[in-house]
């Protein structure tokens, strides 16, 4: 993935990976910048943790005095109840402290996913070229779970682990310095393999993070065209394919944990050591009357004790090295660049007069003075655009959609039809030239001003998982159910209506899969005539249609164009024949333009296609 580093490459001075661009200070500085409006139970939650830590501390100090009551002959049962309470009260203030810090993880985590939803439904079409879907969700998903640890647990164990590590060692250093010395040279050996541990975690979290993402990509894509999978009996090759990531993440995961798993056991045999150390020493100075048993024994528990915070510590750095990659590739995708958000300007409607097939009003805007010809639904003015630099797909392309007429666009494949397409609906911007709809400049009026005057049926045939009243009403939620069942009726789905259990609240399955081909691009159909466009925009809508269904939305489309615009793409000679006007494309170029009769007399490129196989009449 972009950023990752390789296990054992160098960091610069600041603790910057040459190809990672972020230090660990920094990046722990960012990540607590992400609990912003978790502050407040944060620091609830820390100071439940520190309380029940200072509970912990003060556990040898009653222990002390218990051994040198009962060593003295004194009455020590006020001390045992004393620290039986003590203990208690520990382990609830410990509890509640570490509920409130999983409860605020996960609103950071809502908050995160929230964000990531709200910018990847939102980013630039050219950025989804360059991503992988799949791996944008594992974002969302497996990323966030893993930051979502940092957050609740990582950043306060750092801080509460410190502080407890402190007074341990402030209360090992009042009742003997010596001991504590020895401690102290025992766990800075350690501290010195951590560090060296901790350097290689980052890069291999950071790949397996990737290598997670890319497994969900490759998985995301098989399901996704499964029909395909099993029709050419590819089960084998992408389980193998899958199984291939699926090793990746295996061994950026082993590697990752092997790591991790390195530095608990070495800071646990060091604190052991130094037990052992204190206990040889401690022992000795006892047994010659240096200092009392119930300093030892004090000492002894607080070396003991510090495994925890000295853990604790560890562990977080540990933590947020691993987080760290999750954490750039989650900025990585708040960075993507997205879409302005834009009012949505309102639709004008009318209520159906009798007899009438209840499609769109124009809107007042579009309607032209008196005695002037009304600008065009849509136009296009010497429109150039690529992909990608140097490679133009159109090259100056200029055309009108007048209001209630039908214009086709017709070329061979590759000429850039579906572009201009992508165009109009501004998943794109022009490299040059200009887009207006109703005389205005596209860029002018934004985007979702121009959205809401189309709507589009394209070769997709998105069919969403839910019902059919869902997918109906999927731009117009509101829509009565009179307005529905009209649609329904022009889309010529009244027998899917009565087959579906439930009829127009009959669940359609992943992807429509209930629905053959046909029907799914009649659902789409009638779904865009519920919102009423000004302009009407069908990618080969009659490609999965029987010759009698064909017919029928032939008179559909001709109904359509009593009220809105039509831009339609088609291979059929049956589909375009009939239209106002046709445009003819070719290499990004449009070559010719005219009704059926006048290109099949004046274009040589329209009679090849007419007498080939892209515009071969519907058979009977």
């Amino acid at each position: 993935m972009s950023g990752s580093v390789a296990v054992g490459e160098e960091t610069s001075a600041d603790g910057t990976s040459e190809t990672g661009g972020h230090s660990t200070r920094s990046s722990i500085i960012a990540m607590f910048r992400l609990t912003a409006e978790h502050r407040p139970a944060m620091a609830a939650a820390a100071l439940l943790t520190l309380a029940s830590s200072a509970l912990g501390l003060a556990q040898p100090l009653l222990a002390r005095g218990i051994v040198d009551a009962g060593g003295q002959g004194r009455a020590y049962w006020p001390l045992v109840l004393l620290l039986a309470a003590v203990f208690v009260a520990e382990a609830a203030t410990g509890a509640v402290g570490r509920f409130v810090l999983e409860r605020t993880g996960e609103g950071v985590v809502r908050g995160l996913r929230h964000g990531l939803v709200a910018r990847l439904l939102r980013v630039e079409m050219r950025e989804y070229d360059k991503h992988r879907s799949g791996d944008l969700i594992s974002r969302v998903t497996a990323d966030t779970t893993l930051l979502r640890e940092v957050v609740a647990q990582a950043l306060v164990d750092l801080a509460t682990g410190a502080t407890v590590a402190v007074g341990a060692v402030a209360l090992m250093l009042w009742l003997d310095p010596l001991l504590m010395l020895l401690v102290t040279l025992t766990v800075a050996a350690a501290a010195v393999v951590v560090a060296s541990l901790l350097r290689g975690l980052r890069a291999a979290a950071e790949r397996m993070q990737g290598a997670v993402g890319q497994l969900a990509a490759d998985l995301e894509r098989a399901l996704g065209a499964l029909p395909l999978v099993r029709v050419h009996r590819a089960e084998e090759r992408e389980a193998a394919r899958i199984g291939e990531r699926v090793e990746a993440a295996y061994s950026a995961g082993v590697r990752t944990a092997r790591l991790a798993s390195l530095t608990s056991p070495a800071v646990e045999l060091a604190v052991g050591g130094s037990f052992l150390i204190v206990l040889v020493i401690g022992g000795l100075r006892v047994g010659g009357d240096a200092d009392s048993l119930g300093d030892l024994v004090a000492f002894l528990l607080y070396a003991s004790y510090l495994v925890v915070p000295l853990s604790s510590v560890f562990g977080a750095i540990g933590l947020i090295q691993r987080g760290m990659g999750a954490f750039q590739r989650i900025e990585e995708a708040l960075a993507l660049p997205v879409e302005p958000v834009e009012p949505v300007e309102p639709i004008a409607r009318r209520a159906p007069e009798t007899g009438s097939p209840g499609l769109p009003e124009r809107r007042c805007a579009d309607r032209a003075a008196d005695g002037e010809a009304p600008a065009p639904a849509l136009a296009l003015r010497d429109v150039r655009f690529g992909y990608v630099p140097d490679r133009p797909v159109l090259r100056g392309v200029s055309l009108t959609v007048p209001h209630r007429q039908q214009v086709a666009l017709v070329g061979p494949s590759g000429a850039g039809k579906s572009t201009l397409f992508a165009l109009v609906t501004r998943f794109y911007e022009p490299d040059s030239g200009t887009l207006l709809f109703d005389g205005r400049p596209a860029t002018e009026l934004g985007r979702g001003p121009c959205r809401s005057r189309l709507a589009i049926v394209d070769q997709g045939t998105h069919v969403i998982d839910g019902t059919l009243w869902d997918n109906l009403t999927y731009a117009a939620p509101e829509a009565a159910e009179a307005d529905v069942r009209r649609v329904v009726e022009l889309a010529q789905l009244d027998e899917v209506v009565q087959r579906l259990p439930g009829g127009l609240y009959g669940p359609l399955g992943q992807r429509g899969r209930t629905l053959s081909a046909g029907e799914r691009q009649r659902v789409a159909l009638a779904r865009a005539l519920l919102t009423r466009p000004s302009l009407l925009l069908l990618d080969e809508p009659t490609s999965h249609l029987d010759a009698i269904n064909e017919a029928a939305l032939t008179r559909v489309m001709k109904e359509i164009t009593q009220e809105c615009a039509v831009l339609v793409i088609a291979h059929r000679l049956s589909t375009v024949r009939h239209a106002d006007r046709i445009v003819v494309l070719r290499e990004g170029r449009a070559v010719a333009s005219g009704s059926h009769e006048e290109l099949l007399a004046g274009s040589a490129m329209y009679r090849q296609l007419a007498h080939g196989q892209m515009l071969r009449p519907a058979q009977p």
